[in-house]
């Protein structure tokens, strides 16, 4: 009886501990976490709502003034005015507002009736003999304009033939230029580029959302440089910061529980698309569908010539400064702890976490970094083209051409990729019209991926 009763007694126990549900402890971290992500989520609604109002405001001021200066370097260095050269301003939809001629000391002054987007065109007839444009295409400006804005234009004028004008040499006279700007955009698509590559290195995940996390950047600095009204040197710096910080928080807070889920990379790719698809059509919502200029550095009239190359000075510190963070992010991966861990990370995850590498830790630095490189190249490529709701997006195709170009997972293969790409971008214009530019790189990539499927620094790897 005894005995039964024993037995029965731990059939009983055995059956309770069988089925009674676990009591999991609360994880109040990863309440907190989840509630600096919300309030992140809630602080870009509150952008959204403040971006449009200011944009509103600015479309009800006054008018705005398009001024310019037509001038050309004489023999002994001095710029030399040119008279009796007509502007026109028209409309996007090509509604003509308003005509200047230059005067004696090469100035003029076009009035415009507030915030829109403009075309200017120089009349390249009116220019006198001996003198003309350095190139035809440059004789055309495409720009936005806010209420009470004065902006300088810059036609640049050369004596004898512009490039585009000559023959024989006029291909060759272009490479160096096109080579430049070739370079300068493969930087800025580099910057962009080297998170995505990480994270695909660390996770696996094939991040469609990333272009977003560009514009992300952009959009920040326009908002603390023209609707808060501060400086861009101090905007740029908060809006990179406060990207990487977003990337991080969105790591731990969402792409963190899926990995722990063990959600399929395959899902987690849709996921990705999913994001990129709201979140760009909030930044339609919050921005509009114009592009915008920040209120520094988006009209520089001086220039340096050098081999040929014109070079305004913003274009010279957007290199400067991208080639400085890229040496940096590439010693960081190099000589310290966390690179050296994420280089392991990439390499072997299991084999890494067995070493006692925290591996979520390392993925966590990789989103916050990446997103805060992606949102320098953002603001640079806003400072190149303007500010746009969807200048992530368009750049998305030629990030993923430069990281799978350069090797998938690798950063340096990101940057080594990226810098082909935009030179091929660029100098493909020499003999295809610029509207196809970005076929170039694509055909490059498939070329290189017939040769070499790795891509340039990647390694090969074993299937089955």
């Amino acid at each position: 009886m005894s005995g039964t009763a024993r037995i029965a007694g731990v059939s009983a126990v055995t059956r309770s501990v069988a089925y009674d549900p676990p009591i999991v402890p609360a994880r109040p971290t990863q309440r907190r976490l989840l509630t600096l992500l919300l309030a992140a989520l809630a602080a870009l609604g509150l952008a959204g709502v403040l971006a449009p109002a200011a944009a509103a405001q600015q479309t009800e001021g006054g008018e705005a003034e398009a001024v310019g200066t037509i001038d050309y370097e004489g023999e002994d260095g001095e710029d030399v005015p040119v008279a009796g050269v007509e502007i026109t301003a028209s409309t996007a939809d090509g509604e003509e507002i308003d005509t200047a001629t230059t005067g004696d000391d090469g100035t003029f002054v076009l009035s415009l009736p507030g915030a829109g987007d403009y075309v200017f065109v120089l009349d390249p007839d009116t220019l006198p003999d001996g003198v003309s444009l350095r190139s035809e295409e440059r004789g055309t400006l495409e720009l936005s304009m806010n209420a009470g804005q004065r902006r300088n234009l810059l036609f640049p004028i050369v004596e004898g033939e512009g490039v585009e004008r000559s023959s024989g040499s006029t291909k060759i006279a272009q490479v160096p230029q096109l080579a430049f700007e070739g370079f300068k955009f493969g930087l800025i698509i580099a910057m962009s580029a080297v998170g995505l590559s990480l994270i695909y290195g660390t996770t696996g995940l094939v991040n469609f959302a990333h272009g977003e996390v560009v514009t992300f950047g952009a959009l920040l600095a326009y908002l603390f440089n023209v609707t808060f009204g501060l400086h861009l040197l101090i905007a740029g710096p908060i809006a990179v910061l406060l990207a990487g910080v977003f990337g991080g928080g969105f790591d731990r807070g969402f792409w963190r529980p899926l990995r722990n889920r063990g959600t399929s990379l395959i899902a987690m790719l849709v996921v990705s698309i999913g994001l990129s698809l709201v979140l760009r059509y909030l930044f339609l919502y919050q921005f509009g569908g114009r592009t915008r200029p920040f209120d520094q550095y988006a009209i520089q009239t001086d220039t340096i010539e050098f081999l040929n190359i014109t070079m305004v000075r913003k274009d010279i510190w957007i290199v400067v400064v991208s080639i400085i963070l890229l040496v940096l992010v590439a010693l960081a991966l190099g000589g310290t702890r966390i690179g050296k861990a994420t280089r392991a990370v990439a390499d072997n995850r299991d084999l890494a976490e067995s070493s006692g590498i925290d591996v979520e830790k390392v993925i966590l630095v990789v989103w916050a970094v990446g997103s805060a490189l992606a949102a320098v190249g953002g603001i640079f490529l806003g400072l190149t083209e303007q500010v746009s709701w969807q200048g992530g997006f368009q750049l998305l195709l030629l990030m993923f051409a430069g990281v799978t170009l350069g090797g998938l997972g690798t950063a340096y293969g990101a940057l080594v990729g990226s810098i082909i790409v935009g030179l091929a971008v660029q100098l493909s214009t020499l003999v295809i019209s610029s509207e196809l530019k970005n076929v170039a790189a694509l055909l490059i990539l498939a070329f290189i991926l017939l040769v070499r499927p790795q891509g340039i620094l990647g390694r090969k790897e074993r299937v089955g």
